[in-house]
């Protein structure tokens, strides 16, 4: 008498087996620990120039910018800033740029979708200063950089 393995064991087996080769494999891969970032200090007498560099670093890293803002999901930066100059009528570039911001969804370039936090809130939760560095380095994407250290919420705009 040939004995035969059921059906339900069989595949109890298949699914048991993908299971522990797929966890194999998994833990082969290296982990990559991701620290919080840090907030950026800043010189009493940084330069615009130099706002706009910082700027940069925080949108390729702590502001995880890049991350959508490839054209694909969220508009790409460049050219922002003379687009930002018509996007509003009776809204200054700037301060379109900074109600982006601030307010992320109440401006949505057509062809796009919401879902963008405020960048002062977490899960980003930059500073006030590392905002302004953004903003130098937005007006940078095909305009003049204005913004300082100095530059207030008022000057933006923001209430």
């Amino acid at each position: 008498m040939k004995f035969e393995i059921p059906v339900v064991l069989k595949i109890a087996a298949l699914v048991l087996g993908a299971t522990l080769l797929y966890t194999y494999i998994g833990q082969m891969v290296p982990q990559k620990r991701v620290a919080a970032p840090e907030a950026v200090v800043f010189a009493t007498d940084v330069s615009t120039e130099d706002l706009v560099q910082i700027g940069r670093d925080i949108v390729e890293d702590k502001g995880q910018c890049l991350t959508c803002h490839t054209g694909i999901r969220a508009p790409e930066f460049s050219g922002v800033a003379s687009r930002a100059e018509s996007r509003i009528d009776g809204l200054a570039g700037l301060q379109y740029l900074a109600e982006s911001l601030y307010k992320p969804n109440d401006f949505i370039v057509p062809g796009f979708t919401q879902g963008m936090t405020p960048i002062d809130k977490p899960p980003i939760a930059l500073t006030e200063q590392e905002i302004l560095a953004v903003l130098a380095f937005l007006q940078s994407q095909g305009g003049t950089p204005s913004v300082t250290l100095e530059t207030t919420k008022a000057d933006l705009g923001i209430e």
